[in-house]
């Protein structure tokens, strides 16, 4: 398996799961009491730090790992989400993006530059901030009563691990050190006790295989299902067995004759990594020597699962089955090689037309049917819904009208529009100037808005459809339009309209599109120096677009989008 590749999965992925992680804030906002949201974000941090825990990526790791715990707190009603601690996670996010941007530039993250690091550490004390104060934990239950599989490390002892990772866990490009290490960030490894019986003599062992197994003491006060997680990646190769702290001795007993050893050598390695003391270690023994072993309800079994690289949240798992990354230079080199497919396809059906043999021209006839079929079906495979593009917006919404001090939706519809992959992520730029521009020109301050008996909180509407052969795309807002006698103004000045024209309202609407035309009154730091209009054309050209305008004074504003 080569490493870069899965390096490069890990990167994709985790883009995704941080779009994931920002929708789900931005959702917080509006229903703080969501757990279905919230355990999301827990599992979307958990999962970006196991990955890159892997790697070996400690920035990524060590940052995630007190969010990660912080959003444990709140899934545990302990901290409740407000406005503060979501926009602080979005900062966080915002982070942990950085970082993964500076992987796939670099492939990894030794050169991280001051600010980088600064900003890293404050965003982390800041956590940390949500982390003092006591944990209420539920008292101790005896030792003979307490169940094998307790949820909680955080009472004496410590978690006991035994680790047997499949002849294969290498070839498959998983490296059992890396699962060590990743541990060690869950807590501490009080002992660790590699098991050697499996290896060959040295002339017959393969480099590629893996002989060996680990016995681990972990002091954490992780949660069984945490530490459990970090196998999520090796599931298939490997037998994970979980000694929770205090076990009964019937889960002792369970937990050795789960594994493939003696079971009295094993007894002497939990006794040498101190999970049990050599007086417990005989009460285990003469547990089995009393009953047969069995199989009790608290114990890890080995699950039959296939497990991603990168797991996705839960509640998108059921529609990875579904999905599968291709490059999109290999899709377009398949629709070249259609495109050479239906021109030697013609080529053999005028053959056969001049040949006059009627069998040939049906053959050729019916290959011609099955290849436009073939170049339609290839055309698809590059075609994308635009609502994960409009969803980001949701962001750019929140932090504008944050920064204008105004109160602003965001309305999206006809996301299941498609269009292809490429004009998707090159309409994304001038969308977002589009949207700028409706809440900081179009929408009015609150106390306007109320004046003109408007609802005080302002509207953009992002909505896509399908339309005699082209795609149309509008950004619209229920703002205070378009001041047509300004832009006129404006526009004799510059001398763009002499003194003695009147333009149709529709060309004096499109005057906007002009280079460095401005109505604005001050310059702030979202508009008002007279670029963007004219680059949001440009690039729609560019895509063999065009753009339209519709305003009405007062009522508000909107910019069409056709592509074809």
């Amino acid at each position: 398996m080569n490493m870069d590749d899965v390096l490069q999965t890990f990167i994709a992925e985790s883009r995704e799961l941080l779009l994931q992680m920002e929708d789900a804030l931005l959702q917080i906002e509006k229903s703080p009491q969501d757990l279905d949201t919230i355990n999301g974000l827990f599992r979307v941090a958990h999962t970006i730090k196991g990955s890159a825990g892997l790697f070996g990526l400690m920035p990524i790791v060590e940052f995630t790992h007190v969010a990660e715990s912080v959003l444990d707190r709140v899934r545990s009603l302990e901290v409740r989400v407000d406005e503060a601690l979501s926009a602080l996670f979005l900062d966080a996010r915002d982070h942990i993006g950085q970082l993964i941007d500076l992987l796939a530039e670099d492939g990894n993250l030794d050169r991280l530059d001051e600010p980088l690091q600064v900003q890293g550490q404050r965003l982390g004390e800041r956590l940390a901030l949500y982390l003092e104060g006591s944990v209420p934990t539920a008292s101790p239950a005896p030792q003979h009563n307490r169940p094998a599989a307790d949820d909680r490390g955080d009472s004496p002892g410590h978690w006991h691990l035994s680790l047997r990772f499949g002849p294969d866990v290498l070839r498959n490009g998983m490296d059992p050190l890396a699962f060590l290490r990743y541990l060690s960030t869950l807590g501490r490894l009080l002992h660790t006790v590699t098991l050697f019986e499996a290896l060959p003599p040295i002339a017959s062992m393969d480099p590629e295989t893996n002989y060996l197994g680990f016995e681990l003491a972990l002091a954490s006060d992780a949660s069984r299902e945490v530490i459990d997680g970090a196998f999520d990646f090796v599931r298939d190769d490997a037998l994970v067995q979980i000694l929770a702290p205090q076990a009964t001795v019937q889960a002792c007993r369970a937990h050795l004759d789960a594994l493939p050893e003696d079971n009295a050598e094993l007894l002497e390695l939990l006794v040498r990594c101190g999970t049990l003391t050599e007086s417990q270690a005989l009460l285990v023994a003469q547990e089995g020597e009393q009953a047969p072993a069995e199989t009790h309800g608290e114990l890890d079994a080995p699950q039959d699962s296939i497990t991603p690289l990168i797991k996705a949240a839960k509640s998108a798992a059921s529609n990875e089955g579904n999905l599968i990354r291709v490059d999109a230079a290999k899709l377009d080199q398949l629709i070249n090689l259609v495109g050479e497919l239906i021109i030697a396809g013609a080529g053999a059906n005028l053959v056969a037309v001049r040949s006059g043999i009627g069998e040939m021209i049906e053959a050729t006839s019916l290959l011609s049917r099955l290849v436009e079929e073939v170049r339609d079906s290839a055309l698809t495979l590059r075609m994308v819904q635009i609502g994960a593009t409009f969803t980001r917006f949701q962001r750019v919404v929140r932090d504008v009208s944050k920064e204008l001090g105004k109160d602003i939706v965001l309305h999206i519809g006809g996301g299941e529009t498609e269009l292809d992959k490429t004009v998707v992520e090159r309409i994304g730029d001038p969308l977002t100037h589009l949207v700028r521009n409706a809440m900081d020109h179009g929408i009015e301050p609150a106390s306007i808005r109320l004046q003109r008996g408007k609802p005080a909180q302002g509207t953009v509407r992002l909505n896509a459809y399908h339309e005699s052969g082209s795609i149309v795309i509008e950004v619209s807002d229920d703002g205070g339009g378009l001041a047509k006698d300004k832009i006129l103004a404006k526009a004799r000045e510059r001398g763009l309209v002499g003194d003695g024209q009147q333009p149709a309202d529709k060309d004096i609407l499109n005057l906007i599109f002009e280079p460095g035309f401005s109505t604005a009154d001050q310059v702030s730091n979202l508009s008002g120096r007279g670029v963007g209009m004219d680059v949001v054309k440009r690039n729609i050209t560019a895509l063999r677009g065009n753009v339209s305008l519709e305003s009405e004074e007062g009522q508000g504003t909107t910019v069409r989008i056709r592509l074809p």
